[in-house]
Parts: structure tokens; sequence; C-alpha cells
């Protein structure tokens, strides 16, 4: 399970999802401090950041499930000057709840939300004092829309979701910029890991029915779905750069356009039974609809890249 936040500081660089991409933003050359919680898991980071390690680019160790790692990090920046942070921690959890233990599920949360929650405790106090910073969050569009088998994940993005929009109210009025990143599926090894335990758990304290809908109806769609829908790391980093470049950063952005439809639903039925029977209909009474729709977009998407490239990271 991966676990890392970023913060930049007159960011010039972007560090997401274990990746590392150059970026010049307004000229600065100020230090960049990604966060790790196991520094020696840091080899594959130091070799992406080449030149820059060092330079613009510092690691440190933090740990958002500890209030005294938060801290101490905190502390080691530079008159505690943090000019947009961005949190990116996170862990992963499919399946029936039933075969999932409550320690597990309070990992999900603990680190999910309450890290988030650390974090702003250390921070915000400082941005409010300076009347100056943007708070970028990673959260998901499984925190406006909950999908079948991601019901602990679903519920902590949803935490974050709440917890943000009411904390926006409250930091505009300090000047501060909150905006939450919404990706659908990223391809990452962060969702190959939960696909892996998924395919381990142990179902036996599930029923027969819930254990061959979570082996033969989600699991066998879930690779289909990433490679259908699923972004690159690099073009969700590439929404929140521009994110954090904007005059006006929007408080949501969901990074994935093929998704929108779906969670457009939520909104269009204030009973929200529109998004619950939609999606029903399509595991349930029109999977095969649903495989091939995928397939078709899985070949759009294959068509289109060659006239859309991020390019590669610059040294």
């Amino acid at each position: 399970m991966g676990l890392i936040d970023c913060w930049y500081v007159d960011q010039t660089r972007v560090l997401l999802g274990h990746q590392y991409w150059h970026m010049d933003l307004r000229g600065h050359r100020q230090p960049v401090y990604a966060t790790m919680r196991n520094l020696s898991k840091k080899d594959q980071l130091e070799e992406a950041a080449g030149s820059t390690l060092g330079d613009t680019l510092e690691i440190k160790q933090l740990d958002v499930c500890s209030e005294e790692s938060v801290k101490d990090c905190v502390n080691n920046i530079p008159n505690r000057k943090i000019d947009v942070l961005v949190s990116n921690a996170g862990i992963g959890m499919v399946g029936p709840i039933e075969c999932q233990s409550m320690e597990d599920m309070f990992n999900v949360m603990d680190t999910n939300f309450f890290g988030l929650v650390r974090l702003l405790k250390e921070i915000l106090p400082d941005m409010k004092k300076r009347k100056s910073g943007h708070i970028v969050v990673i959260s998901s569009v499984m925190g406006i829309q909950g999908i079948l088998f991601n019901d602990i994940y679903a519920a902590s993005k949803f935490a974050v979701e709440g917890f943000c929009e009411s904390l926006a109210i409250q930091v505009l009025k300090f000047k501060l910029c909150l905006t939450l990143i919404e990706p659908g599926p990223v391809i990452t090894e962060f969702e190959r890991k939960v696909y892996e335990e998924g395919m381990k758990m142990d179902l036996s304290s599930a029923d027969k029915e819930t254990a061959d809908m979570f082996t033969n109806i989600y699991l066998k769609n879930y690779k289909q779905i990433f490679e259908s829908l699923g972004q690159s790391p690099e073009e969700v980093a590439e929404h929140t750069i521009k994110i954090i470049n904007s005059e006006n950063p929007p408080f949501r952005h969901q990074t994935n356009t093929l998704y929108t439809p779906m969670t457009t639903l939520k909104y269009a039925d204030p009973s929200g039974d529109l998004p619950i029977d939609t999606f029903y209909k399509m595991v349930f009474q029109h999977d095969k609809v649903f495989s091939a729709s995928l397939n078709f977009i899985k070949l759009l998407r294959w068509r289109s890249r060659k006239s859309f490239d991020l390019g590669k990271p610059q040294s």
C-alpha cells in the first residue's frame, strides 16, 4: 500500500503517485518537499528526481497517521512556510464488508481521512496567519458516487469531501484556496496492489451469492474498467499543476471526463435513486452491453493517444 504526501513551496515540480515530473511554475526555483512514510523505499523516487534531488527537491519522512511525525516534518521546513500543500496519502480496500476486519477498516479511515485532518491541524494555522496558501487534496470520484464493493474506501473519500466542503467556507475568509482533485481510475502500483489483495481475500465469511458477485463480476471486470477508463498518474499530475497555476482555482475538479456523466447522475436526482438504479442495471442487467461499451471506449482511447501526448519528464 503506497503512502505519499507532497508539499510545494512556490513549487517548481510535481510529485504524485510515486512518479516525478519537472514543471516550471511561474519561473520560481523554490524547494519542493516530498514526503514518504518509509524512507527505505525512496530509491525509485531519488532515481526519478535526478539532478533536482538536493537542489529543488528534498525528501522528508512523514507518516500522516502520526501527529508527532507531522509536527516534526513541518518544524523541519524553514519558517514552517508551506505555500501549497498537496495531500495525496491513501490506501485502498475492496471486498464484502463481512470479510474485512474492523482493524483494516480503521486503517483506511485513519490514513485517508484523519491523515488529512492531522496535516491541516498543523499547517492551516500558519496559512491563516499569512492569509496565503493553497490546499490541494487528491480525493476521488468515489467521494461523490459510491461503487460496488468499495464501501469503506468510498466512505473515507466521502468523509474527505464533506470535511473539505465545510472547511472551504472558513478558509475563504482567510483568502486561502482549497481544491479537491477527483480522479477516476488511475493506473498505478496502488491499484495493482488493491486488486491483488482482493484476489487473495478470504471470502468464507460471505454467503455464496455475495462471494460469487465479488469474484465473477467485480474482480472479473476490474482490469477491463481500468484499461478502458483509467488515466495515467502523469495525466492527473498535469491536471493538478494546471489547478495550482490557475488564478481562480475551483473547489472541485474531476480529471476524467469519461466519469463525468456517472457523477452527474448524483446531482440530477435529489432522491438518489437514479444513480443507484443506473449502476444496478449496468452491473446486473446490462452487463454484456457494459462490457462491450468498455471495449469500445478502450479502442477509441487507444486511437486518440497518438494525438494526446503529455511529453516525457524533463530533467
